[in-house]
């Protein structure tokens, strides 16, 4: 992190973290050396945009494997929330369950949102492309879904 304004950059090691999974095990962070992560981290499971965004995923998943990368979804949903959405559209990567905003947090993607003049707490659609040594690669902001896939497999292949 760069001193003073609390946000990760490029080239930062990513931080570590261990969260409940889809999978039915913890996933950390840091047992994923040696391949690429997708770190994404979306507002809601099956909302309109975070479904397309999965859904973009999990049809991209072999381009991805053939890029040693792995996929991790976070959101603040339960794992039984992440079971329905996982079944409802046949995703087959991970989503890991942050309702205690610990990886939101490490990774500043809980942030103050404005939507038709009302202000709240929410999940900033972000994602962090991670190398093989844990370092932060890429970085995805304020994420607009559509062809955001494309982005992130150009981010890897660089």
């Amino acid at each position: 992190m760069k001193p003073g304004n609390g946000e990760l950059s490029e080239g930062d090691r990513a931080p570590d973290f261990e969260l409940p999974s889809s999978s039915g095990k913890p996933v950390k962070l840091s047992s994923m050396r040696g391949k690429s992560v997708v770190l994404y981290f979306y507002p809601q499971d099956d909302t309109p945009g975070c479904t397309r965004e999965a859904c973009a995923f999990r049809d991209n998943l072999p381009k991805f494997g053939g890029l040693d990368a792995v996929i991790l979804g976070v959101s603040k949903d339960s794992l039984a929330s992440h079971e329905k959405f996982i079944n409802k559209y046949s995703l087959n990567f991970t989503l890991l369950s942050d309702e205690d905003l610990v990886a939101h947090k490490l990774y500043d993607t809980w942030r103050e949102k404005n939507n038709y003049g009302r202000t709240y707490m929410g999940t900033e659609r972000s994602t962090f492309v991670i190398d093989g040594k844990g370092k932060i690669k890429k970085i995805f902001r304020r994420v607009k879904v559509d062809g955001h896939e494309s982005e992130v497999l150009a981010a890897l292949q660089a």
